[in-house]
């Protein structure tokens, strides 16, 4: 019978399967800027926002090399949802598997993954860090090629366009989500 995990079961899970602080960190911030795009998209459905945020790279420290395709077959094992299972693995559509996000917290999340990663990356730059943190900050930090070069600004953008969403817009409700977990 399978289940949904709830946000802790889902922490839990992630912690069995990383140890590097730096992959548990991501996975509690994409949880968290999860939990905020849900409090205003789809607010009866927080937690499972969250936990498929917390969820998302659960394969990718033991398995980087099968990303996505590993966390489906570990997901089934543990007799996670379907419905969860296709929410995790869709963030890697077009990078390292061909399931596609369908629903608006899929597309929340193929759009803020690597986008979280780029800024927080420019908020360790900055004496205040994120909290005045203005978007055309992060613009500039998007065309500079160098800067963050591991996340991938097309999957910023095509997020962007599934969200249909200005990329201006995304940068800014994703710098919000982000400073919502610094209280």
């Amino acid at each position: 019978m399978s289940y949904i995990p709830t946000p802790a079961q889902a922490e839990e899970l992630v912690r069995r399967y990383n140890k590097e602080e730096f992959h548990i960190r991501h996975a509690e911030t994409v949880s968290g800027v999860m939990r905020e795009f849900a409090k205003t998209y789809d607010p009866e459905n927080v937690d499972f926002w969250r936990t498929v945020g917390m969820l998302h790279d659960i394969d990718f420290e033991l398995w980087p090399e099968q990303h996505c395709v590993k966390a489906r077959d570990l997901l089934r094992e543990l007799d996670v949802d379907e419905d969860v299972i296709h929410a995790v693995i869709s963030h890697g559509y077009g990078i390292c598997i061909d399931v596609a996000p369908e629903k608006y917290m899929e597309k929340v999340l193929f759009a803020t993954d690597e986008l979280t990663g780029l800024i927080g990356a420019a908020a360790l730059m900055r004496p205040n860090g994120i909290s005045d943190m203005e978007v055309k900050s992060v613009t500039k930090k998007i065309k500079d090629k160098k800067f963050a070069a591991g996340c991938d600004r097309e999957v910023i953008r095509r997020g962007a366009e599934m969200l249909d969403m200005e990329l201006s817009e995304l940068i800014g409700k994703t710098i919000e989500a982000m400073r919502a977990l610094e209280c």
